[in-house]
């Protein structure tokens, strides 16, 4: 089914592509300024499409499903400004927007809470097998439990939490640990400072030494080729047998083939997945195991936090159309105002 096109014969007003469905409101907004190219039936398109969508256009709003690289750029000879709505980028090819003078643009901060309380949300969720049991009492199996066979979970206060990437949200997540007894030990490419690592209560160790001593690790950095497979089967294995994973990242960080695995064999307890490679597709020996959690990427999938990074990807997008600097511009170098 084609997309919807707002565009009137001999309209001035630039064209912009909206790839994905957004608020009505907002786009309302912005076909008060722009000839607006929509999707609001909010289908992804394949490259080959997404190429035809970004031809004539100035600008364009996307969604980590939509790819720009190279080859999207190649057809979008207008294009000033691409605005993700999110604050990973993984799906931007920076240096050739770059190459090609196009700005790149996302929505950091307006999600850190929200995404970090729902990091606290899954590791619960996970540690004390909510769906689990919820599955059990759904089937009728209530009374077939006893003080030892109940599903018995891991505790999350007094325990030993470890953050592997230790930005916004991963700080955001060691306050919220604190409040728990926990103690906190985070890895990042830097080590915070001082007054940073006060702030959380968190210690810098090693990867190897996070891995070894977490009651619970959480996955918290951004994608790239160099983050790919973070956690593989060898750090898998230097986890504790009653250890936890949890994944609100990137698909990818983990690789999905090795974690199954490892959960089948109960060599980790249990792991909790919002992100997954390949998503939307999930691997299949995942949805086969009772001690994984998984969702659909919705760390920061509240009303009042999706209405933000909505209307930061606009300013984005107009500001950089006004000719001005956008608030949260990626390729910085390519502005000369």
């Amino acid at each position: 089914m084609k997309t919807q096109s707002n565009s009137l014969l001999g309209s001035s007003k630039p064209k912009i592509l909206v790839a994905r469905a957004i608020f009505p409101e907002a786009l309302a907004k912005l076909e008060e300024s722009f000839d607006v190219r929509s999707n609001q039936e909010d289908r992804i398109f394949t490259p080959e499409e997404l190429q035809k969508e970004l031809s004539g256009v100035v600008g364009a709003l996307v969604a980590g499903s939509e790819r720009i690289d190279a080859n999207a750029l190649a057809h979008a000879e207008n294009l000033k400004i691409v605005a993700n709505i999110s604050v990973g980028y993984n799906n931007f090819d920076v240096p050739a927007m770059t190459a090609a003078g196009v700005m790149a643009t996302n929505t950091p901060d307006v999600l850190t809470d929200t995404t970090a309380d729902f990091g606290f949300a899954l590791l619960m969720a996970t540690a004390r097998r909510i769906t689990e049991s919820e599955h059990w009492v759904r089937a009728g199996q209530w009374d077939k439990w006893s003080i030892v066979n109940n599903p018995l979970g891991m505790d999350i206060h007094h325990s030993t939490l470890g953050i592997v990437g230790m930005g916004r949200i991963g700080q955001g997540i060691a306050k919220r640990a604190l409040a728990f007894g926990m103690k906190v030990i985070y890895h990042n490419r830097s080590r915070l400072s001082d007054a940073d690592e006060k702030a959380c209560g968190a210690k810098y160790v090693s990867k190897e030494e996070l891995l070894r001593t977490a009651d619970h690790v959480m996955l918290v950095l951004p994608y790239s080729a160099q983050s790919h497979h973070t956690i593989g089967a060898k750090e898998i294995a230097l986890m504790k047998p009653t250890a936890t994973l949890i994944n609100i990242a990137r698909g990818g960080i983990v690789d999905d083939a090795a974690l199954a695995q490892a959960l089948k064999e109960k060599r980790i307890f249990a792991a909790g997945l919002d992100v997954f490679e390949g998503e939307p597709v999930v691997h299949p020996d995942l949805l086969k195991l009772s001690n994984v959690v998984l969702a659909p990427h919705i760390a920061s999938a509240t009303e009042a936090t999706r209405r933000a990074m909505v209307d930061l990807a606009i300013e984005n997008l107009c500001a950089a159309l006004a000719g001005k600097k956008p608030p949260s511009l990626i390729n910085v170098e390519i502005y000369s105002g």
